[in-house]
C-alpha cells in the first residue's frame, strides 16, 4: 500500500522543504510555502488504475465544445476571441475602481437581453448597492440573477438552483471554503475556491468570470498557479483620472492572447469604442511645436496616438526628466542619441514628455515620433497635423523596420494622414500616403524640415515659428 507523508512547497517556484517556513528559501516569497500530502513508495506489483477514457484521434474529436458564445459587447468577444467558450474560466483583473464589475454587470446584462440566464455573484457589495449600480447604468433584467456571497458551497448552491447558463463571481479574493484551512484571500483559499469554481464549470459546461484583485506592481493577488487554472486571463487597466479603459489579452487557450478592447466609463455605465484612434490626438486648430504623431501596434489593432515634448530651461541643479506614457529608459535614450548623432543640445535643458489622452506607447516604433516630438521643440518648429512618424531608434542613430507597417500605413490613411516618416524598404504605402524613408536619425531630422516647409508652401504660413 502507498504510504502517505508530508512536505511543503511553495506556490510561487514550486520549490519543497521538508518543515514549513514563513518564506520561501528559493524565490523569497512571504506565505508561499503550503503543506501538500505526496505518496510515499507503492508496494511492488502495484498497477495504474484503469483508464477512464480510451486514446481517439484528433481528427474524430468534434470542436462543438469549444464554439465561442458572443457576450454582446463587441471589444470584449474581440479580445476573448468571440465570445465565451462553454465550461471555459476567464479571469479578469484590474486595479480597484477601474470598472471591473461595472463591465461585469453589463456582461451579465447583455446575456440575459439575448434569452439567456445569467447568474452575478457578489462577495463585496450587498445587493441593495448592485441594484443601484444596475439602475444607474440600466442593467436590469428578469433573467438577470442576483447573489451576495462569501461562501463557496453558497455559491455552488445558487448555481445549482438557478441553472444559469453564465456566471461572474465578483471576486474570487472574497471567496472562502470552510473545507480549507486559511484566511478569506489568502493564498490557500484563493487557491481552493478557484480550483473548485473551475471544476463546477468543467463539470456543467457553464462559462464562468472571475475577478480578480491586483498587488501594487499590478500583478495578479494571489498564487501564481491561479493564472494556471484559468483558460483565460485580461487585464482590466486604466488611469483613474481618464475615462479610457483597456482590456487587454494575457492569456487565452481559444484564440490570440494579444489583442485590446477599448472602453469609456462614464457616469451612465461603460461603453465599448470601435474606433479609440480619435482619443489619442489633442485637437487643435493650428500645429504646435513639439508635437509627433506614430501609429503603435496594440495585439492586431493599430492605434494613432500623439507624443508631446516640452524643453525648459533647468530652474537650479540637474536638469529635470518627467515623463508620462512613455518608457523613461527608452525616452533618456532617444535623448542621448539626438545629442550624441544629430549635435542637439538638448541634456542641459528640462525635458518633459507625454502622450496624450493616457496612452502608454510601450511600442517601439514611438521612438521616431518621440526623437521628432524633441527636435521639433528643441528648434521651435511645428509639424503638419497630417504627418505620422513610424520607426525604431537605435543607438548607433540608425532608424529600424517595425512589424506590421502596412497596417499602421492602413490606418494613418484611413484617419486621413497624408505624410508618413519611415525606415527604408517599407515598399507598403497606400494610396494618397506621401512615404518619406530615412536610414538614419540625421536624414529624419532632415525631412523634418522638408515637412514643414511642404506644409508652409501648401497652407502659405511661415516655415519657422520663432
Amino acid at each position: 500500500m502507498a504510504k502517505a507523508r508530508s512536505q511543503y512547497r511553495c506556490s510561487e517556484c514550486r520549490h519543497v522543504t521538508a518543515k514549513w517556513v514563513g518564506r520561501c528559501l528559493e524565490c523569497g516569497a512571504w506565505g508561499s510555502v503550503d503543506e501538500v500530502a505526496v505518496l510515499g513508495a507503492v508496494r511492488n506489483g502495484a498497477r495504474q488504475s484503469a483508464t477512464s477514457s480510451a486514446a481517439v484521434p484528433i481528427s474524430s474529436i468534434e470542436p462543438r465544445d469549444t464554439r465561442h458564445c458572443p457576450t454582446g459587447i463587441d471589444e470584449l468577444d474581440r479580445v476573448l476571441g468571440g465570445g465565451v467558450v462553454p465550461g471555459s474560466v476567464t479571469l479578469l483583473a484590474g486595479d480597484p475602481g477601474v470598472g471591473k464589475s461595472t463591465l461585469l454587470l453589463k456582461v451579465a446584462h447583455q446575456w440575459a437581453q439575448s434569452g439567456q440566464r445569467a447568474l452575478y455573484i457578489s462577495g463585496e457589495e450587498s445587493p441593495g448597492q448592485i441594484r443601484m449600480r444596475a439602475d444607474r447604468t440600466g442593467c436590469s433584467h428578469r433573467e438577470l440573477y442576483l447573489a451576495a456571497e462569501s461562501d463557496l458551497q453558497a455559491v455552488l448552491g445558487h448555481i445549482d438552483a438557478v441553472q444559469p447558463t453564465l456566471v461572474v463571481v465578483d471576486s474570487v479574493q472574497t471567496m472562502s471554503s470552510t473545507d480549507t484551512d486559511g484566511v478569506s484571500g489568502g493564498v490557500t483559499q484563493v487557491r481552493a475556491v478557484t480550483a473548485a469554481l473551475t471544476a463546477a464549470a468543467k463539470t456543467t459546461g457553464v462559462p464562468l468570470i472571475i475577478v480578480g484583485h491586483v498587488t501594487k506592481d499590478g500583478a495578479i493577488a494571489g498564487p501564481r498557479s491561479l493564472e494556471h487554472l484559468v483558460d483565460v486571463v485580461l487585464h482590466f487597466e486604466g488611469d483613474r483620472n481618464s475615462l479610457l479603459r483597456m482590456v487587454r489579452g494575457v492569456k487565452n487557450r481559444f484564440g490570440a492572447a494579444d489583442e485590446v478592447g477599448c472602453f469609456l466609463l462614464q457616469d451612465n455605465g461603460i461603453e465599448g469604442v470601435v474606433d479609440p484612434s480619435g482619443l489619442f490626438l489633442d485637437q487643435r486648430p493650428q500645429p504646435v511645436a513639439g508635437t509627433a504623431i506614430t501609429v503603435s501596434l496594440d495585439g492586431t489593432r493599430p492605434l494613432i496616438g500623439e507624443v508631446q515634448a516640452l524643453l525648459a530651461a533647468p530652474s537650479g541643479g540637474s536638469p529635470r526628466r518627467a515623463v508620462s506614457g512613455i518608457d523613461h529608459a527608452r525616452a533618456a535614450m532617444i535623448a542621448a542619441v539626438l545629442e550624441k548623432h544629430a549635435r542637439l543640445k538638448i541634456a542641459v535643458n528640462d525635458v518633459y514628455l507625454s502622450t496624450v489622452g493616457g496612452m502608454r506607447l510601450t511600442d517601439p516604433s514611438s521612438d521616431l515620433a518621440v526623437a521628432i516630438a524633441l527636435a521639433s521643440a528643441y528648434v521651435n518648429l511645428p509639424l503638419p497635423a497630417t504627418a505620422v512618424m513610424i520607426g525604431e531608434v537605435g543607438l548607433a542613430g540608425d532608424l529600424r523596420r517595425v512589424s506590421g507597417m502596412e497596417r499602421r500605413l492602413a490606418e494613418a490613411a484611413r484617419q486621413g494622414f497624408t505624410t508618413a516618416l519611415i525606415p527604408p524598404g517599407c515598399d507598403v504605402a497606400p494610396t494618397g500616403v506621401r512615404a518619406l524613408e530615412a536610414a538614419t536619425i540625421v536624414a529624419a531630422l532632415e525631412h523634418l524640415l522638408d515637412i514643414a516647409e511642404h506644409h508652409a508652401t501648401v497652407t502659405g504660413t511661415d516655415t519657422l515659428a520663432g
